[in-house]
């Protein structure tokens, strides 16, 4: 199975003067849980090149098993370090398309025209399309077959805003992930703030923050077995 990671390139938090990216950990477990079980792995990026990971996700606090193996692993941080532009990307190439979370997205990917097109592709061709925490962001103007938002009337998750609230980013960021899925039209449902949190509808997958990113990576794998 060849699996897709689209990565943010965007670093910058607003206007704090602070750095942003994407989270570690949201991408390690689901590309470690993939690999191995054999996945070929690809990362992309709208801009390609090196994918800036947020620094809060660097810290000792939000350190995980897969963060520290991340560390450790030549192999996929030269692949962090030289991501593909995403508009060299063709969706026949791959079984499945994954975006970790952090707070860039809701900058670059949410507007990303070539994104948008790349996550219609996958849907039309009806292979898993998976999300993590702020990721869904990149569904904000994503139309379903039918012409209308693809999250409306589908089961979905994402960063609430209480723990949008709980890192004091309510007003920096540009918009708020679980408002805009309720305005497309999705039904959106969290759990208590940074617990695991994971819907499956069709074949969309969104989780709910941070510690949801192994179930996303669990109900995407299950999909490309089954298949």
């Amino acid at each position: 199975m060849k699996i897709l990671f689209v990565l943010t390139s965007h670093d910058t938090l607003g206007d704090t003067g602070k750095k942003t990216g994407f989270w570690i950990e949201e991408f390690a477990n689901p590309y470690y849980k993939l690999l191995d079980q054999g996945a070929n792995i690809v990362l992309a990026s709208p801009k390609g090149g090196k994918a800036p990971i947020d620094p809060s996700s660097d810290t000792p606090e939000a350190s995980t098993e897969d963060t520290e193996r991340f560390k450790k692993d030549a192999v996929a941080q030269e692949k962090i370090n030289n991501t593909k532009k995403l508009d060299t990307i063709d969706q026949a190439d791959f079984d499945a398309v994954f975006y970790p979370g952090g707070h860039g997205p809701l900058w670059d990917l949410a507007e990303d025209k070539v994104s948008v097109q790349l996550i219609e592709s996958f849907n039309r061709a009806e292979k898993p399309i998976g999300f993590v925490c702020h990721a869904p962001a990149a569904l904000r103007h994503v139309k379903g077959t039918d012409g209308e938002a693809l999250v409306k009337g589908k089961k979905v998750t994402g960063f609430s805003n209480t723990e949008e609230a709980a890192v004091q980013l309510t007003d920096v960021v540009p918009f708020l992930v679980e408002d805009m899925l309720k305005e497309q039209g999705g039904t959106y449902s969290k759990v208590a703030d940074w617990q695991p949190h994971a819907l499956k509808d069709g074949n969309l997958v969104t989780g709910q923050n941070p510690a949801s990113s192994a179930l996303v990576a669990d109900e995407l794998l299950k999909m490309l077995k089954s298949k």
